[in-house]
C-alpha cells in the first residue's frame, strides 16, 4: 500500500473541507451579520427621506420670544448614487465653492475616523445651512448632479442680543455625539452650550421619515405602500425660562467694560431671574455657517467671553460671607446676639493682625454685620475652632463649621440646569491637616471668617446665600427652566433644602443686613418704597480689590435676591451696591425712575482698566 498517496488524500480532503467551511462562514457574515447587501438592495429600491422636526422654541418668564427657528437647507449626498461623470467644475460654480473644497469634503465624508456613521448607501451631509437664495440658485441645476439631494432643515435664531451664556447654541454633531447616541447621524445638529445643551432631548423632538419607491433607473415613483411605513416628525418641546429678558438686558448694560457677574434669583422658587456674565457676546454670532469661525475668535479672546463666570467663576466672597459666619456662631452658641467683641481698627491677637475700618467698638452681631466689622467674625471663628470642651479637637470644630457651610449650598455644585457649573472650595480639617501637618489652630485659618483665604464661591452660590437668608433658612436649587410644554419640571427644582442654622439666627442676620442698608455700608441701596436688605463685600486681590454686593428685597415676602461681583471694582459700595440697587428697582417696579436711568447710563459708560490680560 502507498501510504504517501493515502495521506495525500486526507490532506486534499481536509483542504477542500476547510475551503467549504470558509465559504459558509463568509456567506453567513455577508448575509446574516453584515447589512451591506441589505442596504444596497434597499437603496436600489427605496429612498428613505429623513424629515427633521421643528426644534422647541424658548420664551422668557413673561412670554417674550427668545429663540425660534428659521428655514435652512442642507445639501446631502448618497455616495452609492454619485456618478463618475459629474461635472465637478459646474457643481462648484453652482455652490460658489472651490474644487479643493469639494475634494476635501468628499474625503472627510468617507473618512470613518471623522465620520463614524458613514455608509455609502445613506445620506451624508456635504454642505450645511444654505440660504434661501443659495438654495433657489442650486435647485435649478440639481438634476445635473445625481446622488445629491437638498434636505430642508431649520436653524436657530435669537430675538435679542442677550443671555448668550444661558441660552447656549446649536452646532453640528461630533463623532463622539454620534457614538454616544444613535439618534444622531453625520450632519445632525445638537445643543452645544447652555439650555440648548442641557435640555437637548426635550428641544430636539423626534425625526420623521418618508419611504419612497424607486424604479430600475433610480427615479422616485412615489410613496412606498401609500406611506404605510412613514413616520411624521414630532416637534420638540417648547421651553419657558425663568429669565426676565429686560432685567437681563439691563444687567448686561451695567456690566459693559467690566469683568464679573450678576445673578438674581426669586427666593421662593429658586428661579433664575437674570444671569449676567461679562464680557458677553451676541448669541446670533453662533448661528449659520460662520459659527465655527466666530467660536474660534471668541475662544481666542483674552477676556474669555465664552466663560460663564456666574457658574464657572470661583472667587473669594469677601464680607458677604460674614452672614454665613454669624448664622453658624449664633446657632452653635459660640456667641449670643448680645456678645460684643473689641475692634482696634481690626483683629489683633498674639502678633496677628487683620485690619478693619473705623467704627464704634466693642460691637455685637447686628452692628457687626451693618458695619462689616472684620474683628467680630475673626473672634467668632477663633473661639469656635478653639472650643475644645464643645468639640474635643480643632478637627471636629472645623468639620462642624464645614457642615454648616455645605448646608448653605457651598463647597459643592448647587445643581443648576446649565452645563459647566463649578463647586467652589470650602476647606475641611483634612485639608488643613495636609497643608500644615496637623499643626494649626483658629489663628492659622482666621481669614476664612471674612470670606478670604481658601474659601471660594461662585456668584451663583453668593446669590443663593441671599435667597436662603431671604427665606429664613432654606433654598430651592436654582434653575433657569420654568416650564417644559407637556412635561413636569424635575422635582430637584421644587424641593426645599434647609440649612443647619436656626430661624432665630436668620432673624438677627436679616436685621443686620437691613441695618447695613439704613445706616451701614449699603446705604446707596436704601429705598422709601420698599425695604432692602444687603451686605457689601470687598475681596482682596493681587491688584485692585473686587467689588461685591449680596442682598434681597423686600425684607418681608422677598421677590428678588441678587449677587453682583465686579472684578477689580474696589469697595463693595463703589460698584456692587449701586448696580444691585438698580437691578432690584427694575425688577420690583418694572422700570427705572428717570434719575435711576441716568445712573444706569453712567455705569454703562464706566470702564475698568484691566491692562493686558492673558488668556
Amino acid at each position: 500500500m502507498d501510504y504517501g498517496l493515502e495521506n495525500r488524500k486526507y490532506v486534499i480532503g481536509g483542504v477542500a473541507t476547510a475551503i467549504v467551511i470558509i465559504y459558509i462562514i463568509r456567506l453567513f457574515v455577508l448575509q446574516i451579520m453584515s447589512d451591506d447587501y441589505r442596504k444596497s438592495a434597499d437603496s436600489n429600491a427605496f429612498f428613505r427621506k429623513i424629515e427633521y422636526p421643528s426644534r422647541g422654541i424658548i420664551k422668557d418668564r413673561n412670554g417674550k420670544l427668545l429663540v425660534y427657528n428659521e428655514p435652512s437647507y442642507d445639501l446631502m449626498v448618497i455616495m452609492n448614487e454619485q456618478k463618475d461623470h459629474i461635472d465637478t467644475l459646474a457643481f462648484c460654480k453652482a455652490l460658489d465653492i472651490t474644487p479643493e473644497y469639494y475634494r476635501q469634503r468628499m474625503s472627510e465624508i468617507k473618512d470613518r475616523s471623522k465620520n463614524p456613521g458613514y455608509s455609502r448607501f445613506t445620506q451624508q451631509l456635504f454642505m450645511s445651512q444654505l440660504s434661501e437664495k443659495e438654495f433657489s440658485i442650486f435647485q435649478e441645476k440639481l438634476f445635473r448632479f445625481p446622488g445629491f439631494y437638498v434636505q430642508k432643515r431649520a436653524i436657530r435664531q435669537y430675538q435679542y442680543p442677550h443671555a448668550a451664556h444661558v441660552l447656549g447654541d446649536v452646532g453640528e454633531v461630533s463623532p463622539a455625539n454620534i457614538e454616544e447616541d444613535d439618534y444622531y447621524q453625520s450632519g445632525d445638529y445638537i445643543g452645544k452650550l447652555g439650555i440648548e445643551r442641557s435640555y437637548e432631548k426635550y428641544l430636539r423632538g423626534e425625526k420623521g421619515v418618508q419611504v419612497l419607491l424607486r424604479d430600475a433607473r433610480g427615479r422616485i415613483q412615489g410613496k412606498y405602500k401609500d406611506g404605510a411605513y412613514d413616520h411624521v416628525p414630532v416637534a420638540g418641546k417648547d421651553l419657558t425660562l425663568s429669565l426676565d429678558i429686560e432685567l437681563q438686558a439691563l444687567g448686561e448694560r451695567l456690566m459693559e467694560g467690566k469683568i464679573g457677574s450678576i445673578v438674581a434669583l426669586e427666593p421662593s422658587t429658586g428661579e433664575v431671574l437674570c444671569m449676567v456674565s461679562s464680557p458677553t457676546y451676541d448669541p446670533r454670532q453662533m448661528t449659520g455657517r460662520d459659527r465655527g469661525k466666530n467660536h474660534r475668535i471668541l475662544s481666542q479672546d483674552s477676556w474669555r467671553p465664552l466663560l460663564n463666570r456666574s457658574i464657572m467663576g470661583q472667587y473669594p466672597p469677601g464680607s458677604t460671607f460674614k452672614t454665613s459666619q454669624a448664622l453658624t456662631f449664633l446657632t452653635e452658641g459660640i456667641v449670643t446676639p448680645h456678645t460684643s467683641y473689641p475692634c482696634y481698627h481690626g483683629f489683633q491677637y498674639k502678633g496677628l493682625r487683620v485690619g478693619c475700618h473705623a467704627h464704634p467698638s466693642p460691637i455685637a452681631s447686628v452692628n457687626a454685620l451693618s458695619t462689616s466689622c472684620n474683628a467680630y467674625f475673626c473672634w467668632g471663628l477663633y473661639h469656635m475652632i478653639g472650643a475644645k470642651k464643645k468639640y474635643g479637637t480643632v478637627q471636629n470644630a472645623m468639620n462642624t463649621w464645614r457642615d454648616y457651610m455645605v448646608s448653605m449650598g457651598f463647597g459643592y455644585k448647587l445643581g443648576i440646569d446649565l452645563p459647566g457649573e463649578k463647586r467652589g472650595l470650602i476647606p475641611n480639617a483634612a485639608f488643613y491637616d495636609k497643608a500644615y501637618k496637623e499643626r494649626w489652630n483658629g489663628l492659622t485659618i482666621i481669614s476664612i471668617s471674612i470670606g478670604q483665604g481658601e474659601v471660594n464661591l461662585t456668584p451663583l452660590q453668593i446669590a443663593n446665600l441671599g435667597a436662603t437668608i431671604a427665606n429664613r433658612g432654606y433654598y430651592i436649587t436654582p434653575h433657569v427652566v420654568k416650564d417644559i410644554k407637556g412635561e413636569r419640571i424635575d422635582t430637584a427644582y421644587t424641593t426645599k433644602h434647609y440649612t443647619m442654622a436656626s430661624r432665630s439666627a436668620y432673624d438677627y442676620v436679616v436685621a443686620g443686613m437691613r441695618s447695613a442698608v439704613t445706616s451701614g455700608t449699603c446705604r446707596a441701596a436704601n429705598r422709601s418704597d420698599y425695604t432692602v436688605c444687603g451686605k457689601t463685600g470687598t475681596a482682596q486681590n493681587r491688584g485692585q480689590d473686587h467689588s461685591i454686593f449680596m442682598g434681597f428685597a423686600p425684607m418681608d415676602n422677598p421677590k428678588i435676591a441678587i449677587a453682583v461681583y465686579v472684578e477689580n471694582g474696589g469697595f463693595g459700595a463703589e460698584y456692587g451696591v449701586p448696580i444691585g440697587a438698580l437691578m432690584m428697582e427694575k425688577y420690583i417696579n418694572g422700570k427705572l425712575s428717570e434719575a435711576s436711568e441716568k445712573q444706569a447710563a453712567d455705569f454703562q459708560r464706566r470702564r475698568i482698566a484691566y491692562g493686558t490680560r492673558e488668556r
